[in-house]
């Protein structure tokens, strides 16, 4: 029944849609339906509206949060779209937003107050007690976004996605709280109920926590009137119900999860194995660990082997640190350093296991998870054994590399620049790192990359900088090439400084430079001087082959063009994602064949329709990442 609920309810979920909104100015009164949430530009937020759902772009959050009511003012633009579970009609630019009243909601309130509890308690933050943060209410805007990454590559993540352990951990704390009211199984029970909405409240009712929170309250609705269900049915009650109410969750990766390592669970519970408790354990880990592999290659691209040995030490470390953070947030404080050191061991287990073998490829994956079924069904062995002689030879043929042997390869990075090079004999140099060091950090890992002989900063803005920084440390870098001056940026100054306690050697490159990379030279054709733009100022590259050549030009507009108007090659990345600030002369004049455009979903326009045009009248195929993906260019 429940995935019966999964397939109609999927069904009505992607074939609904929106009706746009016509584009212009808007004002009027909206309840803000999720909290402001910190992106590039600033913030946004969901609002119900008399026109339907909306998504607000603010400047500052405000301390606006869920379920209060505002007034605002903006220019409404944008096709219907989708943040995580939210839908929305149209996007605004809001220029004014003030409060009318905060949320009257008793969970939320209350929700609010045991949320800012549990963070003020837990300051000053550090990498443990951000992550503590993460265990009791699943925040971890205070944890390190590599940290966040290490802790997804050791499969360690879904700890801090509030589930049904934080729920069973609130529930004992909530009912040994309430003292006298809570004596008996019915009063433990109704107690149980009134809190459980306020634990959602307070994590923000995460597709995990509302999974596990409707399976405790249908539970505890059953004790109430004396029925008693069992973890199967639970389980199927909670999804109907859930995507009864909210068809959007069948698109949801942590509503997948949750559901896929819960049933997973329940199996691996129910495992015929011989063996004390750390064999059973190991059987659940397991269990949950097979139930996700699929979604997590779908929705991450990768799965970590190692994760149910990892998730064998982990767990007590886990569990010890919530239920010491949870008591200290609500008495002595020394608990919380406890807690925090905990988290900290959880942190260097991360960080370790991170490096551990990945698996991703459907196909192996697949074989795994057939070998487990002949374990567990010894009569499906010899089906089994043809079907994996199959995927073998398919892979035995399929099998080769991305990687052009040497050449260029435009990293598919969102609005913004990274563009890899591979000499040919296992170097590599990186152009730009984009917005997102974990985005950047994928793609590397994607073609095998752990060291870098050159990195090439092209200029001072965060849409090329940003992922730099994320890579110091975590990878063996040769050199930096970059520029700190004229401009100053916040990007520049983070990566700067971090290059500087790393000890990386930054170098100031002059016009006609040459770096060797394999069989392949990049040669430095600009910045030819300062510039008042920091566009213009970028460090412009031609990467030479044996066959082909390609111009790097990073964001450089029509006033450094008109002083490069020399420089041709066969392939051109299209400076400042194709923006409207370029030469239509120049982009002619250079020559190309192939014109790659880095850009991802953006709020300027880019790339101007006109400058494809140009592109294509002068004879070249344009290719943009943001519809093929990775761009790979052989030049020999």
């Amino acid at each position: 029944m429940a995935i019966a609920t999964w397939l109609v309810t999927t069904l009505i979920a992607q074939n609904s849609t929106l009706e746009p909104l016509d584009p212009g100015p808007v004002s009027g009164v909206a309840v803000l339906a999720s909290d402001p949430v910190e992106g590039r530009y600033g913030y946004w937020v969901t609002a119900q509206t008399e026109d339907g759902a909306l998504l607000f772009d603010i400047d500052q959050s405000g301390g606006l949060g869920r379920g209060d009511t505002v007034s605002f003012q903006g220019m409404r633009r944008g096709d219907p779209g989708r943040r995580g579970v939210h839908e929305y009609r149209a996007r605004v630019s809001v220029t004014s937003i003030t409060l009318v009243s905060a949320s009257s909601s008793p969970p939320l309130r209350l929700g609010d107050a045991l949320r800012n509890r549990v963070m003020s308690r837990l300051e000053p933050f550090d990498a443990g007690r951000g992550l503590v943060a993460g265990f009791l209410i699943g925040d971890t805007s205070k944890v390190d976004v590599a940290d966040i990454e290490a802790m997804r590559r050791a499969g360690l993540s879904h700890f801090v996605a509030v589930s049904g352990s934080n729920v069973a951990l609130f529930l004992g704390l909530l009912v040994f709280a309430a003292g006298p009211l809570a004596l008996g199984p019915k009063r433990r029970a109704l107690v149980g109920l009134i809190g459980l909405p306020v634990y959602a409240a307070a994590t923000r009712f995460e597709p995990s926590v509302m999974r596990a929170s409707v399976m405790a309250g249908i539970a505890l609705g059953g004790r109430l009137i004396g029925v008693v269900l069992e973890a199967w049915q639970l389980l199927s009650l909670a999804v109907i119900g859930l995507l009864v109410l909210d068809p959007r969750l069948t698109g949801s990766a942590g509503f997948q999860l949750s559901v896929a390592a819960t049933a997973g669970v329940l199996v691996g519970a129910r495992w015929p194995l011989n063996g004390g408790r750390v064999v059973r354990a190991l059987a659940i880990t397991v269990g949950a660990q097979i139930a996700v592999a699929p979604l997590i290659l779908a929705h991450f691209g990768s799965v970590p082997m190692m994760s149910p040995l990892v998730n064998l030490v982990a767990a007590p470390i886990v569990a010890s640190s919530t239920l010491i953070g949870a008591v200290g947030v609500a008495g002595p404080s020394f608990l919380l350093h406890i807690a925090a050191w905990l988290a900290d061991l959880v942190l260097l287990l991360a960080r370790g296991a991170a490096i551990w073998p990945q698996l991703e490829s459907l196909p192996l994956l697949m074989i795994l998870l057939v070998g487990v079924v002949t374990v567990r069904f010894p009569w499906s062995r010899s089906l089994v054994a043809v079907g994996g002689a199959v995927v073998v030879v398919v892979l035995v043929l399929g099998r080769g590399s991305p990687v052009p042997d040497p050449g260029v390869i435009v990293l598919d990075v969102g609005q913004g620049d990274a563009i890899l090079i591979h000499g040919g004999d296992d170097s590599y140099a990186l152009v730009d790192g984009g917005p997102d060091a974990l985005v950047l950090a994928d793609r590397l890992r994607k073609y095998g990359v752990d060291r870098l002989d050159l990195v090439v900063l092209t200029h001072v803005h965060a849409d090329h900088a940003t992922g730099l920084t994320g890579l110091v440390g975590k990878i063996s870098l040769g050199q930096v090439w970059m520029r700190t001056e004229p401009h100053v940026t916040a990007a520049l100054e983070g990566l700067t400084s971090a290059l500087r306690d790393y000890g990386v050697p930054v170098v100031e490159p002059q016009v006609g430079e040459i770096f060797r990379l394999g069989s392949l030279s990049l040669v430095v054709e600009g910045p030819l001087r300062k510039y008042a733009s920091p566009n213009d100022q970028s460090i412009v590259v031609t990467v030479l082959g044996s066959d082909r050549t390609m111009l790097l030009a990073g964001d450089i507009e029509a006033f450094a063009q008109g002083e490069l108007s020399h420089l041709r090659a066969d392939v051109l990345k299209v400076p400042h994602q194709g923006a409207a600030t370029s030469d239509p002369e120049w982009l002619e004049e250079v020559g190309a064949d192939l014109a790659v455009i880095s850009v991802g979903t953006n709020q300027f326009g880019h790339p101007a329709e006109w400058v494809i045009e140009v592109l294509e009248e002068s004879g070249a195929e344009v290719v943009r990442t943001d519809q093929v993906g990775d761009v790979v260019v052989p030049l020999s």
